[in-house]
């Protein structure tokens, strides 16, 4: 939905009579907003100090926050990694933008939001995870890593061709990150995106990190042992802590001796020399082998089985997970520090977010994919410029597709009408859109795939929850979250919720209508 002709006018800061006079678009160029967007990989909001301080301290992020605002019903669209970031760039649902699940190919050709803000007049660079494959368009700038991306001595791929750099991967995206902002044009509004690997699985940290949060003792999420009863989906899933199929000991939770041998070689596996393990400097596998040798000792001597085993790994990957993420968060504030000593706080929206949530042991999970709550939600905090003037949290609910129309607005360009999503942009100025959206679509679809989560689609209104489970399944589920916030509780054959179920498929029939989704069910 466009608002830019009954909104975003005033921001241009031009007058009525310069408008009155034929004012032209490029004469408003040097007013409108630089757009800072940091996302990271798996970073979820129950890791994260601003929304959840029982486990890690984000200090940058929640610095982000303070000035601006917090979202509490962010959600995306379909939460894999590529498919996510297609809905970034384009605004549009999978099935729209073509990009339904990792392996499918990303038409670089369409249109795409940095792409229209590059015509506008607006200096674009994309550093960081791409993951969409081919040659990003739309930047004036990019240097992207190669996949999944390592997190020591990682390559980059240039308009050069491939580099490999010399340090821990969140050091490198931030220092390329602000390299790029010193070489900008000044006279030129920017969008800059900020594209972390962390806090992605295998959770490797930063060798100066190692001992951090050693001394924390995690609790058990509440739904840690969960038996699934009454969601099939969920019992048939790969993703369990507990399995040493699932969460591999060797490069999840490393434990090596030099007799294991990983599902996950040549992938993972941090002692194949193709692996992040073998970039390291001698120097550095020794600090290395130096802290997770104790552990690995410590840990054969143990024996352990059963909850003890699952347990022991919660707690190993927490750490590392935490770990992880702590050197991001440093990095932000590296980031947040340049924009301050430069000036450019005041005229600069800077967002951050991930690219889905992810399980912390809730189901006894890691990874996403599922509509469940913890990989449905996405954090996103924004520090607003001074003429922005919403403050505190925003409520209302939305989802990745609408960064595109948002941005856009911001930039004083013409949101085309193809974009599904929807603009925030009155959120962040205080007042209340045209439309303000009821349910959220999603729909995931990379099955069968590692982890071996059914391909399903649904809606998620305010309350409650629906979810089909189709292809080689047909099974619906239906949550109160206000009653069942854990999703514990499938609710779809109780009779006292049969007309709210009917309701929400009718809305379900509608929202898959509305997005034009070919895969739909016929509702009778």
């Amino acid at each position: 939905m466009n608002f830019t002709t009954s909104i975003y006018k005033p921001l241009l800061l031009t007058g009525a009579a310069c408008c009155a006079v034929g004012c032209a678009q490029k004469e408003a160029t040097p007013k409108r907003y630089n757009i800072v967007y940091i996302m990271t990989d798996d970073h979820t909001e129950q890791m994260i100090s601003c929304y959840n301080k029982r486990f890690a301290h984000t200090p940058n992020i929640d610095r982000i926050a303070e000035n601006g605002v917090r979202f509490t019903s962010s959600f995306v669209a379909n939460s894999i990694s590529g498919p996510s970031r297609a809905c970034l760039m384009t605004g549009k649902h999978s099935h729209k933008n073509g990009k339904v699940n990792n392996d499918h190919n990303f038409d670089n050709d369409q249109q795409t939001m940095p792409k229209l803000l590059q015509t506008a007049g607006y200096q674009t660079a994309m550093i960081g995870k791409w993951h969409l494959g081919g040659t990003p368009q739309g930047f004036d700038y990019w240097e992207i890593l190669p996949g999944q991306g390592d997190y020591y001595q990682p390559d980059f791929i240039t308009p050069n061709g491939r580099v490999r750099e010399t340090g821990y991967v969140s050091d490198i995206i931030t220092d390329k990150s602000i390299n790029w902002l010193e070489s900008r044009q000044e006279d030129k509004p920017f969008c800059l995106f900020v594209h972390h690997k962390g806090p992605h699985r295998n959770w490797m940290p930063k060798l100066s990190d190692l001992s951090a949060y050693e001394d924390s003792v995690f609790p058990l999420p509440e739904t840690f042992y969960d038996d699934y009863a009454g969601r099939v989906a969920a019992q048939t899933a790969e993703m369990r802590i507990a399995s040493e199929h699932d969460m591999d000991l060797v490069n999840d939770n490393k434990v090596y001796t030099g007799t294991e041998t990983s599902r996950l070689s040549g992938m993972y596996n941090w002692k194949d020399s193709l692996g992040s393990y073998g970039r390291m400097s001698a120097a550095e596998k020794e600090q290395w082998n130096a802290f997770y040798g104790p552990i690995i000792s410590d840990f054969k001597a143990r024996n352990l089985s059963g909850k003890e085993l699952a347990e022991w790994k919660y707690q190993r990957y927490l750490k590392d997970y935490i770990k992880t993420a702590k050197a991001v968060d440093d990095n932000i504030g590296r980031l947040l520090d340049y924009l301050e000593k430069e000036g450019l706080m005041e005229n600069t929206l800077i967002v951050y977010t991930s690219d889905q949530g992810f399980y912390m042991g809730e189901h006894g999970w890691f990874d996403k994919r599922f509509m469940y709550e913890e990989s449905l939600r996405t954090p996103l905090v924004m520090h607003l410029p001074k003429d922005l003037k919403r403050r505190g949290d925003v409520t209302e609910m939305v989802q990745n597709i609408d960064h595109a129309p948002t941005f856009l607005e911001i930039a004083g360009v013409q949101v085309p009408q193809d974009i599904q999503g929807e603009s925030y942009l009155p959120y962040l100025m205080g007042e209340k859109p045209e439309h303000v959206r009821d349910a959220i679509y999603y729909h995931y679809q990379e099955y069968p795939a590692e982890h071996a989560v059914k391909r399903h689609y649904g809606i998620r209104t305010e309350r409650y929850k629906l979810i089909h489970f189709y292809n080689d399944v047909d099974e619906w589920e239906f949550f109160d979250l206000q009653k069942d916030s854990l999703e514990m509780n499938n609710l779809i054959n109780d009779p006292a919720y049969a007309q709210l179920i009917e309701e929400h498929k009718v809305k379900l029939k509608a929202l898959q209508e509305k997005y034009d989704d070919p895969i739909r069910f016929e509702y009778q």
